[in-house]
């Protein structure tokens, strides 16, 4: 398993068509000509996507909560609203964490490095896929942000060599569920 986040896609050369994955913009229109990430509307729904990220990001370096908020100087009742998606994480503390634990800042705040026409698609169409036979067989149910968060992680694995195991997507999906 492998990822790359949710986001809604803009069509802006061709019409103005809003898609909930990018394997669906690409099958319905074949070509990237110019696009673009929509930024959710929402502060809540752009706190719990991120929310999710730091989960999954905090776990991976294997800090409990209270680790991570000493580690980036910020309380831990604060650090635990960031992950629950009740409020935004501070510039400091982003880059804190950025540069202390190597963590993809950008990935943190929208859930992707950058978008462009080169992504392996078809990656990313069997991810999405992937993720969504097992969470409807197991009837597990989680926002579409917080699935966009496991998607982008195991995207950003594919992209960079690294294997993801069934238990590392186990693993994200309980970080994530409420």
């Amino acid at each position: 398993m492998e990822s790359l986040v949710l986001h809604l896609l803009t069509w802006s050369d061709v019409i103005n068509c809003k898609c909930s994955s990018f394997f669906a913009m690409f099958a319905n229109f074949g070509e990237v000509v110019n696009w673009k990430i929509q930024m959710p509307q929402k502060p809540a729904d752009l706190f719990a996507a991120m929310g999710a990220r730091l989960t999954i990001a905090r776990n991976e370096i294997g800090f409990s909560q209270a680790a991570m908020a000493e580690a980036i100087g910020v309380s831990p009742r604060a650090y635990h609203s960031y992950e629950k998606g009740q409020r935004g994480m501070p510039v400091e503390a982003l880059v804190a964490m950025g540069e202390r634990f190597e963590v993809d800042v950008p990935w943190l705040l929208l859930g992707t490095k950058s978008i462009r026409a080169g992504h392996d698609f078809e990656a990313l169409k069997h991810i999405e896929s992937s993720l969504d036979k097992h969470l409807s067989e197991e009837g597990i149910k989680i926002k579409s942000e917080k699935r966009g968060a496991i998607v982008a992680r195991w995207y950003q694995s594919h992209v960079e060599g690294r294997e993801v195991t069934d238990d590392d997507v186990h693993t994200w999906i309980e970080l994530v569920r409420e």
